[in-house]
């Protein structure tokens, strides 16, 4: 039994290591190809560089609109974050706790927003960003990302809120405390670990959002860092250093944050999928 249980936690380790080598790769990739020059990096692109070349990141941030993208796409993430951490909570504590016929359709017509694809509402969106104006500045993708997490925000908080005693709401309304202030003093603080995988999830799909700015923003103003680093890929010429500098220096922001919001969101994730 003894040796049965030292050879299964064996293979799972050495599944593990491997696992690990193949999801690691593109990031040992993009690291040792954005300290190469481009004419290095078409030579032997899995080599390590004979030299650390960082001519590529001082042309990123110095002659080129990286730096106003950067901030666009931070722009982005932190207002729609904030935002959907502040709408989707209420909405998910009102289904929650006011269960009926009425607020059952309305989940489900939350959560069936997730089965339908972006490429087919894309066209009459575009129409109404005109519409209202938010065509052609920050304004429009925020409305999007925000409209667009909500289906799979509703599912989450409403399965994590299952697991919150509502015998903690009705002590505190005993004691004088109205229900806004239960929702906000006492059960959106629990909701945290909740929140810290809505803010990575949610997040890093703004951050390395593609589609959305490409054809919302102004073309010949700066937009967001992934729009920006696809300027460097050409038709008949790419130029590859620029392209692994930008993807890296794109990457350190949100690696900091899911790090440090790591165990919030496998908390998240964990109690939202077995609670319901």
């Amino acid at each position: 039994m003894k040796k049965d249980r030292i050879l299964t936690t064996s293979i799972l380790y050495i599944i593990g290591i491997i696992v690990a080598v193949i999801f690691l790769f593109p990031f040992y990739f993009s690291t040792i190809s954005a300290f190469k020059s481009n004419g290095e990096i078409m030579k032997d692109a899995l080599a390590f560089p004979t030299e650390f070349y960082v001519e590529s990141f001082k042309f990123l941030w110095l002659q080129t609109d990286f730096p106003k993208a950067m901030l666009n796409s931070t722009i982005l993430t932190v207002v729609s974050a904030a935002l959907q951490v502040i709408i989707i909570p209420m909405a998910a504590y009102a289904i929650a706790r006011n269960a009926n016929k009425w607020t059952n359709a309305i989940y489900v017509f939350f959560v069936c927003g997730m089965m339908v694809p972006f490429q087919v509402y894309m066209v009459p969106l575009f129409k109404q960003l005109k519409f209202f104006g938010l065509y052609g500045n920050l304004g429009g993708p925020v409305f999007v990302y925000i409209a667009g997490s909500v289906g799979f925000g509703v599912l989450l908080y409403t399965s994590f809120l299952k697991g919150i005693p509502q015998e903690i709401e009705e002590a505190a309304q005993i004691d004088g405390c109205s229900q806004i202030g239960i929702y906000w003093r006492i059960v959106f603080p629990l909701l945290g670990p909740c929140t810290a995988s809505m803010v990575v999830l949610n997040g890093l799909a703004v951050w390395n959002d593609f589609l959305m700015p490409m054809l919302v923003l102004p073309a010949d103003k700066p937009q967001t860092i992934m729009v920006e680093i696809y300027k460097f890929v050409g038709e008949f010429a790419t130029r590859w250093d620029m392209v692994f500098a930008g993807t890296l220096v794109s990457i350190i922001p949100i690696l900091f944050v899911f790090v440090f919001l790591q165990k919030y969101f496998i908390k998240g994730i964990a109690s939202g999928a077995t609670k319901g």
